[in-house]
């Protein structure tokens, strides 16, 4: 069983990905910082190097505390998000370094892309389809300041997200297989930030 203050998120690779290959699932990719989430009877937040980041963002604590449920552990990324919905890295930086909600703070948003406790059971092994689909359900019914990042088809992708993407000027595509299990600190080519 994996254990949340030793758990370190699994990686992006870089490289090219080609749309033509089966068994992949694409996410869009903001620009904001990696959070491991911890929700057991109260809820904890950590940075990718497990800095405790709990105080920081109160607004994501409050609403995954409303989850229903004993133990989970979630991955993804905390943003600042602007008019247009698009991520603006400068401002979660300035409202990160003050390590606190304060008057006037930008508000942030998590992100869940992946699901490794379920109900105090480890499904990091399970394959990712498996984890996102258990994710969905968990937050079928999202709270305030928390999103679950869905993915797309290479066919969805091919019929117009590369260009919306840079449209929205949004930081990039996340290719990931459907099959691979959550290979924690490691820099995998089973995820991909694609170049």
């Amino acid at each position: 069983m994996i254990t949340f203050d030793s758990l370190t998120p699994m990686l992006l690779a870089q490289r090219p990905s080609d749309l033509s290959v089966p068994g992949w699932l694409y996410e869009i990719k903001f620009d904001g910082y990696r959070l491991l989430v911890e929700i057991d009877g109260q809820v904890r937040l950590r940075t990718r190097h497990g800095i405790d980041a709990t105080k920081w963002f109160p607004e994501i604590v409050a609403s995954l505390g409303m989850l229903r449920g004993r133990h989970y552990i979630l991955d993804g990324e905390v943003y600042v998000l602007d008019a247009r919905g698009n991520s603006d890295f400068g401002r979660l930086q300035g409202r990160a370094e003050q390590r606190r909600l304060y008057a006037g703070a930008d508000p942030v948003v998590f992100c869940a892309v992946d699901l490794l406790v379920d109900r105090n059971v480890d499904i990091t092994e399970q394959p990712l389809a498996k984890r996102k689909a258990a994710l969905a359900a968990l937050l079928r019914k999202s709270p305030s300041s928390v999103l679950y990042v869905g993915h797309r088809t290479p066919s969805q992708v091919k019929r117009g997200l590369e260009k919306a993407l840079r449209s929205l000027q949004l930081e990039n595509l996340v290719a990931k297989r459907k099959a691979s299990p959550y290979q924690q600190g490691f820099r995998s080519l089973d995820w991909v930030k694609m170049s």
